[in-house]
Parts: C-alpha cells; structure tokens; sequence
C-alpha cells in the first residue's frame, strides 16, 4: 500500500496544503487560489479537499499530517515579546488574542474536527519546514542549507547541512534581529503593504542610487545593521517598533530616513528610490557575508534556500557570482506556502527514513480541467469560442497572435504553486514591442509603472541572450533569478528590460512544459527572437487564476484580446462582457 502524508501550513499567511504520495509530491496548492483571497490565512480546508480529490482519496488514506511549526514555542516567543515590551505592546497583544485562543493553540483539534482525521499529527519547526522543503526536494544528495525569512517561532535566520536523508541546522539568529523583518518594515515605510509588496521595493531598487559610497540612506542604514564577517547581524532596536507595536516604522527610522511614512498613491520621489536602492544593498550584503561563512563552515559546493528572503530574485541572481558556492536550488515556493511540501518531506525521508528519490523539477501540481470540462464550462454560460483541431494550430495561431501584439490570456495544465506564474496561469504577449509593457499596465496589470514584466526563454536559448550562470541553475525555471540581458538585445525586447538592464527571467525545459515551450519557440520563428512576456494571470490585488470560471471572468473584466483555454480559443470581443452577474454563469 502506498504512504500519504498531507502537509498543511496555515494561521498567518499564504495558507497552503501539499499531498505527498511514497516521497512523490502530487498535489500542492495554496487556500487562496480557491478563497480568492490574497494570501489566504485561513485554515487551508479547500486545498486540503483538493490534494485528496486529485488522487481519488479520503482522509482515511492519509497515513501522517504535518504541520509547519510548533504553535506553543511560537507562543513563547509572542508572551515574551509583549511581556518585555510592557505597556508598549498591550495593544498589539490584546488584539493578536482571540486568534490563539481559537484558532492558533488548537491546530490539533482543528485539524482533527475540520478532516474528520484520527491518526498521528506531527509538528515540526518553523524553519526545519523551510530546510526541509529546499533541501529534501531538490536534485543534491549533499547541499548547504540557508533559510531567512521574517520570524518562525523564535528563528529568523537559520544555516546547516543536509546529506542524505537528514537536515542539521548549525546556526540560528533569533527575534527581533531579522532582515526579512527590516525588508518588511522599509517597505512598510515606503507606503506598500507588508508580507505582499516587498518585491515591489526591490523592483523599485534599481531606480535608485546603487552606488554604496554615495547612497546615504545606505550609510545611515549601515548605522542600524551591525553585520560581522561570519554573517551574523545586530539591529539597533530602538529604531524599531515591529516588536511590540500593530505598525512597522518607528519615528525614529522616519527621522533617520528624512520624512514621514509615504502614503499609499502618493509620489514616490527620488528619495524613496534611494532608500530601496539602500535596502536591497544591505540585504546583499548581509546574505553574502552569510553565504561565504556558509561555505566556509559546511565546505560544500551546493547551497539550497528557502524562507521568504529566497524571493528576492535580485540578489538570487548574484549568489554563484559572489560566492564561492557552484550549485543552487530555490523552492519555487519560498515562502510560508512552500512549508507545508517540507513538513511532508521531512516526516517520509526523515523521520520514517524513507528513500529519496523525488526531484522537484516543476511547480505544476495545482488543479487541472479536462477538455470535457471546460467544453461543458463554456457551452453552459454560451461563451462564443473556436476549438483548434490539432496541437500544430493551437501553436501557430497563438504565436501569430502574440507576434501581432494582443494580449493572450494562457490557461493549461496543472496551475503553479507559489507567487510566480510559470506558463499554466500565465499572461502572454510580446515582449518585442517596445509600447508593450503600457499596454499591459492599461489593459490588464494596473499596477506601478517602474515594475518590470518577466521574458520566459527556452532554457537551449537562454544564454545567447542573457548573462546567466552556466551551466544555468533551476532556480531560473522558477522565475527566481535576475540576470543582465546583453547589450545587444536590449533595445530588441525593450517590454522586458528593466531600467538597469536586467530581466527576471523563466527559463522553461521542455520536459517540464512542452506546449508552452513549443509555444515559444513558435513565436521565435515569427519575430527572429524566442522570448515571450509572461505575466502572473490576475489582475492587482487578486491572486493568480485558478479554474475556468476565474479566468473568464478576469478576462472578460480588463483588456486581454484572447484566452487559450486548454484547446479552445476565446475573442473577448465575440462575448458579453456583462459577467459580474455571478448567478448568470455557472461556476465550475
């Protein structure tokens, strides 16, 4: 018989569930692609229902449930907190209460009342689940490990060894000292919103002034991080209020940084940009010094990472080049959501000493429509729509689309885990067209115009145009690397450069996705160039498209020309755009 362990992660943000079937992950997906809503917290009940379905079981299938951390020694460190800082932190506390008395100190009861589940549950920490989850899933027998984030239960900062079927975890830095925290609070400071946006200040970053003697933001920040050469940092707390307070910015930093907290749609000034620019060079600094102490204390050529820090595709970029390190693998879910693959992982190849012999080597584990189904979808709403009659057309006249510069909307297989859409819930169009990034923010996007749009290239074509590491790592598969586009090819594919002439780029293997692959290639025969936009399939504030219904619907509420819905192409114009009636269209 086989062995299923379901890993759940849920209670503060990206709430997620993963299947894992004889050490395969099957299934994983996160709550709020099925909720709608944006970094779902909730208990994970619909991803949950989704893993099992996927694999035509029940509960009682279910040998092993794991959770992502330990919620007593994270309440530890909470009544510490607040004790510490009282009456500063009554507040904060008193408002953070009734979510761990009903919720967050009953996840056993929870899990077993909402799954009607009565076998074994098993805790893990916090950031064990992280290592867990980069190291036991990637291709290395043998790795360093490196997780940073904001906080788990007490960790903020952990490095270590796998070697085979087990993690050891050296050292740890511990709150409040935590460089997801500061990258939090500066974007806090910034006017974006917290554990959703800061990818948007390193977006920003490049804007600003890069230079480390002439930044003095920079400076005045150095002031505040107290680094060692072992990679091991200090905050001036009194700088910082996260530790006690229901908001991130101190007046103090507001001092220190020349100017109040910037409003959300206010102006963002030259300032603001070389405070980014500052931010994202202390935290390079910071993870390189790190990384070589890494190196130096594991002696291994291979580093994994995982924790939300490894999202920042920035720096990612730089590591092989800055370190001494040869190999690297980054969860394609990095953060919180990615944790319950981990705790999964590590009860089978852990704890049972089960072999490992699964290599995360694509993020499509998400839920997939049969072509019956999304027929059934479209002829019941009387959606007007074409069927390609073989796979040859669907390429061709996708490709011929995009080269003609609409706006596809592109829905097939599997759907993504993680923040990135990699080519199942993905936005296409082409990046050749220098207007094209304008037209995507007006039509679909409506987001900040300093944010760039990601070029996806076939992986045998990715180094003509771009100066990748080489071989390049895996981690580009996952859209979690920012390398320099050459020179040559800037002006060519303009919608995908960014101002310091860089791209985050997916590269994508066709072993992993032949239909977007050839895709690709198709619209390289067109424009002399095999290199497409992709853009996550939503629009601001939403979360990525799930099933057919969420995709018609974004469609047909902003300016995408077509949707390529598995083998049936819809013209947005050839349809009522009055969809906002929920009871006029059957759901899926």
């Amino acid at each position: 018989m086989s062995t299923y362990i379901l890993g759940i992660s849920c209670y503060y943000h990206d709430s997620s569930a993963a299947l894992l079937k004889d050490g395969t992950i099957v299934a994983a997906a996160e709550e709020e692609r099925f909720t709608r809503k944006k970094h779902d917290t909730s208990f994970p009940i619909n991803a949950v229902s989704f893993c099992l379905e996927s694999q035509g079981i029940t509960i009682k299938d279910v040998d092993y449930i794991g959770f992502y951390e330990k919620p007593f020694l994270k309440l530890e460190r909470v009544l510490s907190q607040h004790l510490e800082m009282f009456p500063y932190s009554l507040k904060t506390f008193l408002g953070s209460t009734p979510s761990w008395i009903n919720e967050k100190l009953r996840v056993p009861r929870i899990i077993r009342k909402k799954l009607c589940y009565n076998k074994d549950i098993l805790f893990i920490e916090h950031h064990l689940a992280h290592a867990a989850s980069a190291y036991l899933l990637s291709p290395f027998k043998k790795s360093a490990i490196l997780t940073v984030d904001g906080v788990g239960e007490w960790t903020t900062t952990a490095y270590g060894i796998g070697k085979g079927n087990d993690i050891h975890l050296i050292k740890e830095i511990m709150f409040p000292t935590s460089l997801g925290l500061i990258y939090s609070t500066i974007t806090a400071y910034l006017g974006f919103s917290v554990n959703n946006s800061e990818y948007k200040v390193m977006g920003l970053s490049p804007y600003g002034n890069m230079n480390r003697k002439t930044n003095i933001y920079y400076q005045k920040l150095k002031k505040v991080v107290d680094v060692k050469e072992d990679g091991s940092y200090r905050f001036d707390m009194s700088y910082f209020i996260y530790h006690y307070a229901d908001r991130m910015p101190s007046k103090k930093l507001c001092r220190l940084l020349g100017g109040p907290v910037r409003k959300p749609g206010e102006e963002l000034t030259q300032r603001h940009k070389d405070i980014a620019a500052a931010l994202q060079m202390v935290l390079e600094d910071v993870m390189t010094k790190i990384l070589n102490h890494v190196h130096k204390v594991t002696k291994q050529d291979n580093i994994v990472l995982a924790g939300g820090v490894a999202l920042n595709s920035v720096y990612n970029g730089k590591i092989l080049r800055n370190t001494k390190f040869k190999k690297i693998w980054i969860q394609p879910d990095a953060g919180d959501g990615g944790t319950s693959m981990g705790v999964a992982s590590y009860i089978y190849h852990t704890l049972l000493g089960k072999k490992r012999e699964f290599v995360l080597k694509d993020a499509y584990l998400g839920p997939s429509y049969s072509t019956k189904h999304i027929k059934s979808f479209l002829d019941k709403n009387e959606i007007k729509y074409s069927e390609f009659k073989t796979r040859e057309e669907l390429l061709k006249t996708t490709a011929k689309l995009i080269y003609e510069n609409n706006v596809i909307g592109w829905f097939q297989g599997g759907m993504e885990i993680g923040p990135r859409a990699l080519g199942a819930r993905s936005i296409l169009s082409n990046a050749c067209n220098p207007e094209m990034k304008e037209i995507l923010n007006l039509k679909v996007k409506h987001r900040e115009k300093f944010r760039p749009f990601a070029p996806v290239v076939c992986e045998d074509d990715a180094l003509k145009y771009f100066d990748c590491d080489n071989p390049i790592p895996e981690a580009t598969d996952f859209m979690l690397m920012v390398y320099p586009i050459k020179k040559q090819w800037r002006t060519k594919i303009p919608s995908v450069t960014h101002v310091d002439g860089s791209g985050r780029l997916q590269t994508i293997r066709r072993g992993q996705n032949p239909l977007y692959y050839d895709l690709i290639k198709e619209f390289g025969r067109l424009s002399g160039i095999p290199i497409i936009i992709n853009t996550s399939f939503n629009i601001r504030g939403e979360p990525i498209v799930c099933t057919p219904y969420d995709t018609y619907k974004c469609m047909m509420g902003t300016g995408i020309d077509y949707l390529v819905m598995d083998n049936f192409l819809i013209k947005r114009d050839h349809n009522s755009r009055d969809i906002w009636d929920s009871e006029k269209y059957a759901t899926d």
